[in-house]
């Protein structure tokens, strides 16, 4: 599996992907460009670690409209964003191991 991460990976949760023995690459910005940069075309996941690059979401389902979208961070997406997202999860709830198995 494909998964691009955007935002800062603040709980390794790139290491924990990769040890289930699937393929992360990290968008350097959750802008068109970086997505289009991080393979998004080709991802099966768009894993969200920063809420304040919402709009990341948008972007990289119209730029993959198949890509199942998890967010893991802390606090609350906006309403639009969270319309398009597969999957909200809070750090403090689930760690990134457990995350990681459920992809």
């Amino acid at each position: 599996m494909n998964v691009v991460i955007a935002g800062p990976d603040e709980n390794d949760i790139a290491d924990a992907i990769e040890a289930e023995g699937h393929t992360v690459t990290n968008a350097p910005l959750g802008n068109r460009p970086g997505l289009e940069e991080a393979g998004v075309h080709d991802a099966d996941v768009f894993l969200l670690t920063d809420f304040e690059q919402a709009t990341s979401i948008a972007v990289a389902k119209d730029l993959n409209p198949d890509v199942r979208v998890v967010a893991y961070a802390e606090g609350s997406l906006p309403d639009f964003a969270s319309r398009q997202t597969d999957l909200v999860v809070d750090p403090q709830l689930l760690g990134p191991d457990a995350v990681a198995e459920e992809l």
